[in-house]
Parts: structure tokens; sequence; C-alpha cells
């Protein structure tokens, strides 16, 4: 029996996920957290084998979350399994130690799949987390690797974001405008099919950017 553990803000998604857990008899949903630090305070008192983990929640995301329960139960195999098909997301999922991958929308078969091969301690990517992984290691690109369908003024400004800088200090270091910032963060936003300035800053700090102040 495979103890699980599902970590996602979003109720309607747990309870298909809770249905498809059901369904399988090698599988035992033990508990299910809506945020990061949920997740991590369940993972210590349960123990479970796998832990379903989505990246975007409220106060801790899901990569610093798998990063925090791997430092203290290296055994705890975490499975990401999110909306966000984009490079950054998953090489900072990896980077934080997550066994594998998953795009939402992701059928029973290939959930179950993934859950057992997680619980097994292998690998599991979905096919656009593969592609992702694969373009990262064959083409390197020095200094920008992440979201890489930014500019290097939009990553810039998304780096000094998830620093905690507001719109007038990001204008004054940057020698621009504050509409022009605006514009910026816009742009930014749309690129990362972000629907808040907060989803932004939280993916970015996923990433690794904003760890320090330029």
């Amino acid at each position: 029996m495979i103890r699980i553990l599902l970590a996602d803000d979003h109720p309607i998604f747990r309870y298909g996920l809770r249905a498809v857990l059901a369904s399988d008899p090698e599988t035992e949903l033990v508990g299910e957290a809506g945020s990061g630090e949920e997740a991590v305070e369940l993972t210590r008192r349960l123990r479970p084998d796998v832990v379903l983990m989505d990246i975007t929640m409220p106060g801790l995301n899901g990569v610093e979350a798998t990063r925090r329960i791997l430092a203290e139960l290296p055994g705890t195999n975490v499975l990401i399994v999110t909306m966000y098909d984009d490079s950054a997301s998953v090489l900072a999922a990896l980077r934080a130690g997550a066994r594998g991958y998953l795009i939402k929308g992701a059928d029973r078969e290939e959930m179950l799949r993934a859950v057992r091969a997680a619980a097994a301690g292998q690998a599991i990517l979905s096919p656009a987390a593969a592609h992702h992984l694969t373009t990262q290691i064959a083409t390197p690109r020095p200094g920008r690797q992440l979201f890489p369908e930014l500019t290097a003024r939009e990553h810039d400004i998304l780096h000094l974001m998830a620093a905690g800088y507001t719109n007038p200090a990001i204008a004054e270091r940057s020698g621009l405008s504050a509409k022009t910032v605006r514009n910026y963060i816009s742009t930014i936003l749309a690129k990362l099919n972000a629907t808040s300035r907060a989803e932004a800053i939280t993916r970015a700090r996923a990433a690794g950017l904003g760890d320090t102040r330029p």
C-alpha cells in the first residue's frame, strides 16, 4: 500500500485526485494540505511514501516545501503536480529534490503510474517536463536560463519584483519611468500566464530569483 499526502490549495482538484487514488487498491490517501507549511507539517507527522505537491500555494510555495521536507525526511518521495509547464518551474522542482513532475490534466493511468514510480524511487516526468529538461541540458545558456520567454530587461525586473522592490524602487534602480515599469510588469505577467503580481513573484522565488538584492 502506497501512503500518499496531497498538497494543493484547490479543493476541486483535490476532490478529483482523491477519487483517482480511491479507485486504486494499491494507494491510500493519508492526508491533505492546502498550503506549503501544512504540507511540511503533515509530512513530518504522517510520514507518507509519496507527497503530491502543487507549486503555487498560499505562503510557502511547493518548491520550498519540497526542499524543507527532503532536508528533514530525505526518504520521502515528492511528485510535483502543477499547471505550470515552463522550464524554470521544472528545473526548480528537480533541483529541490522532487522525484517527478506532472502537468495537471494527466489521465488516471498516467497519474497512478507516476505515483507508483515515485514510490519506488524512480524519476518520472511528463513529456513536456522531459522536453524542458533535455532542452536545458542540450543548449545551456549561461546567465539567463530561467524563464527564457522573457527578455533580459524583463528578467531583471522580475528579479527585482521577487526581491521585494516596489514599482517606484524598480523604476529608480532601472532608470525607467514608473509607467514603463508598469508596462514591463504587465508583459511579464502575460508571458508567464500569471494571473497576478503575487503569482509571478511566487514562481520567480520558487525558481531561485530574488534571493538577494542585486
